[in-house]
């Protein structure tokens, strides 16, 4: 019998090393290295978790026969428009996201609306009869959907053989060992050789897995990098525990786009789809207020309409404050600093508080517009315009900057019932007089205060 050997791995990155680092060489952390048992690995591997050794044979790529439209609809189509048209047999996919996001009740939704298809569920975190609860409080069923509450790989893929079914979901990832390895579970070399394991199963049985990750302090994936590389698609859940909105991104999908994003809404009986974002994240005012300004945005290939809530009030410390829910902080300073120096705005003795309704956050810069709309209307007291929207990019200089894919975001303006938006003087598009909608571009911040405030 060959000897076992003990090596440092690093937890962040997966580096090795044969003695302790107190900084990692290849991703400069500290203390990240801890010892771990590895044991050799036997020849016979596949047979041992119910594997057949399949020996394959080149072939040339012109005999290759592949049906690329053959996908599996799992009845959510917010994810199958994330995943390209549905889940591609034999594929990997990875969902990460924050303790608590929803992660587990997505997976047994996707578990529960694929009727007609053997679902194999496995839980390393949860009994059976806590699955069981959550199902009912989903208010659905599948006949076909198993569970298994099991952490070693050895004992879960031959149930898979026996089942023979069209999904496996792991819940989680990090709770799975190998007996092939002496570590413990969460370890780097476990969640590397379980990914490993399951991806060879996946692609010789042309049974997609879906595993849950969980995630570190700094909100990346937990364990090596070479996780996010092994599988075929990486999902992450992102949203706050304070809002019930929930927003899910495609960070690598070798099947599909990456631009796409599907929203949720999380209610007491799951989660919902969210078809139309737009109605969700404008709030319908009976009057009109001061600080609200409505952009038109584009996540993805995705737009819908966003409001943004700005306060501007008098400083009552020395230093006047500066905070920004759903946009970067920074950016908003800047903002700032171009209104007070190309539009004249004193602001620089008062606090401004900026919110993006819905607890979404927002990277794209045509929200630029509305943020200082938002401001302004603050600052002056003087409400902007009802069903006046906004889409554009400020430069230093104080001029107003186009933005891509504007067709698409007048089209969203226009069917959301707005009358008028504001874009940039330089913006180039297609004019379209049955829009229902007044394009008005202006290249200044100047010329913006002039048309909404007078």
């Amino acid at each position: 019998m060959a000897k076992s050997k003990t090596v440092f791995v690093c937890q962040n990155c997966g580096a090795e090393s044969a003695k302790w680092i107190g900084k990692c060489p290849s991703c400069k952390e500290w203390n990240t290295y801890h010892e771990e048992i590895v044991a050799p690995v036997s020849s016979s591997r596949d047979s041992s978790l119910g594997i057949d050794q399949i020996k394959r044979k080149p072939e040339l790529l012109d005999n290759i026969i592949s049906d690329e439209h053959e996908r599996i609809r799992t009845g959510i189509s917010e994810l199958d428009r994330l995943l390209g048209g549905g889940m591609v047999k034999g594929s990997l996919i990875l969902l990460g996201g924050e303790p608590g996001i929803g992660k587990s009740t997505l997976a047994l939704q996707l578990a529960l609306a694929m009727k007609g298809t053997k679902i194999l569920y496995v839980s390393g975190e949860e009994s059976e009869e806590q699955i069981s609860l959550r199902s009912k409080r989903l208010k659905n069923s599948n006949p076909d959907c198993y569970i298994l509450s099991e952490t070693e790989l050895e004992s879960i893929l031959p149930h898979a053989e026996n089942i023979k079914p069209g999904l496996i979901i792991i819940d989680s990832i990090q709770t799975i060992t190998t007996s092939m390895l002496e570590s413990s579970a969460g370890s780097v070399s476990q969640v590397r050789e379980c990914a490993a394991l399951l991806l060879r199963y996946s692609k010789i049985t042309g049974i997609p897995v879906v595993l849950i990750g969980h995630i570190t302090k700094d909100g990346t994936l937990a364990g090596p990098k070479v996780l996010e590389h092994i599988v075929d698609v990486v999902l992450y859940f992102e949203g706050d525990n304070n809002y019930i909105y929930r927003i899910l991104r495609s960070i690598k999908n070798r099947f599909g786009s990456t631009s796409e994003l599907g929203i949720f809404e999380m209610l007491d009986n799951g989660l919902r789809e969210v078809p139309n974002p737009s109605e969700l994240f404008i709030n319908q005012h009976d009057e009109l207020l001061s600080g609200i300004a409505i952009a038109a945005t584009i996540d993805g290939i995705r737009p819908f309409l966003i409001e943004t809530q700005s306060l501007v009030s008098s400083a009552v410390y020395g230093t006047p404050q500066r905070s920004s829910t759903g946009y970067d902080t920074r950016r908003l300073n800047m903002l700032l600093a171009v209104l007070e120096k190309r539009a004249g705005f004193k602001l620089g003795m008062k606090d401004v508080f900026l919110n993006i309704a819905g607890g979404i956050r927002v990277n794209d810069p045509a929200i630029d517009l509305a943020i200082i709309s938002s401001v302004l209307s603050s600052n002056l007291d003087m409400p902007v315009g009802k069903n006046i929207c906004f889409s554009g990019e400020t430069g230093l200089s104080g001029e107003i900057r186009p933005v891509s894919r504007i067709e698409q975001r007048i089209r969203e303006a226009s069917k959301m019932g707005f009358n008028k938006i504001y874009i940039s003087r330089f913006q180039k598009y297609a004019s379209k007089k049955d829009s229902g909608i007044e394009v008005i571009q202006v290249g200044k911040i100047e010329n913006l205060v002039r048309s909404l405030f007078g």
